[in-house]
């Protein structure tokens, strides 16, 4: 599955109406974005499963700015409309697999659980 443009008006639902969804914030003039770009899309590739979505920054400056984007590339990864991963800079493949495979395995409805009883919340 190819990675899909994603703007403010869908971004909410895109989050929620979907198990699994990574956030590449970038921008066209970005060197490592246009580096991490090939990464990401090879991800979308091999995980027909999870949502692989893109927010051009300079495009979506609101929705940049309402996620509180202070560096590109940065990537988000929302489980069950969850944030559980938050980090700028480019990952390398192994290393965006390796997120991959947490997110999969990362048990939201047991860390909201506990959030719920008042525990610290953990990330994957």
């Amino acid at each position: 599955m190819a990675t899909q443009d994603l703007t403010a008006d869908k971004f909410n639902d895109t989050i929620n109406d979907n198990e699994i969804v990574l956030v590449d914030f970038w921008a066209s003039w970005c060197g490592p974005c246009r580096q991490f770009a090939p990464t990401f899309s090879a991800s979308a590739d091999k995980h027909p499963d999870v949502v692989h979505a893109k927010v051009d920054t300079e495009a979506e400056q609101q929705l940049a700015a309402a996620a509180d984007i202070r560096s590109i590339p940065t990537l988000m990864a929302f489980k069950k409309g969850k944030l559980v991963f938050n980090q700028a800079g480019a990952l390398p493949p192994a290393a965006l697999e390796d997120l991959v495979q947490k997110i999969k395995e990362f048990d939201i409805d047991a860390a909201v659980a506990s959030q719920d009883d008042g525990e610290a919340p953990s990330q994957a």
